[in-house]
């Protein structure tokens, strides 16, 4: 995690290193389960594992590529709406409660591909952007104008491990082991 010339820590391999290890723990959470595990509803207000999943790999494809750059997320570049019969746009913030607990997921080895692909695509970017690329703002709904660090910090590595306690919960809810988070 250390720039190898200073030994010093970048602000950069921090945020990757965070990035990495939720997609993994993610990604690990999910290796297991069925399609109707992925998509079970732990309760009548909450939303499954499938969705919990999709919508932190959607967050940081959109904040990096969309947010930032006004790029195409990998969402729509790898037409993985149509191809799942997902939203094209909408990612889960802001979506009204029936209409997320409504979506179905697909097996897990394709929502950990992308999430692979999103990981290795947003972690290169990242490692590549200046100190001041990084503090300079922009507009990430629902959060508003704040700097593309508190954007990464908080919509992607905070709200994302938050999701990923709500995955380890629902996998106990389903008689599977929780995760050692």
């Amino acid at each position: 995690m250390s720039d190898a010339a200073s030994g010093l820590i970048t602000q950069q391999r921090y945020l990757v290193f965070f990035i990495r290890r939720l997609f993994g723990e993610l990604t690990q959470a999910i290796a297991d389960l069925s399609v109707e595990d992925l998509n079970h509803l732990p309760h009548e207000h909450a939303n499954s594992i499938g969705f919990n999943a999709w919508h932190v790999f959607r967050t940081a494809d959109n904040v990096v590529l969309f947010a930032f750059e006004r790029e195409r997320p990998l969402w729509v570049q790898q037409g993985l709406d149509a191809a799942w019969g997902l939203p094209r746009v909408a990612q889960g913030t802001g979506m009204d409660p029936a209409e997320a607990r409504a979506l179905r997921f697909p097996e897990a080895a394709k929502l950990t591909r992308y999430a692979e692909d999103v990981r290795d695509e947003i972690c290169k970017r990242i490692v590549a952007m200046s100190d001041d690329y990084l503090q300079g703002i922009t507009k990430v709904n629902p959060w508003g104008e704040i700097s593309r660090l508190e954007a990464i910090g908080q919509t992607v590595i905070a709200h994302g491990n938050g999701h990923l306690g709500q995955v380890s919960l629902a996998r106990t809810l389903l008689g599977k082991p929780g995760l050692d988070i």
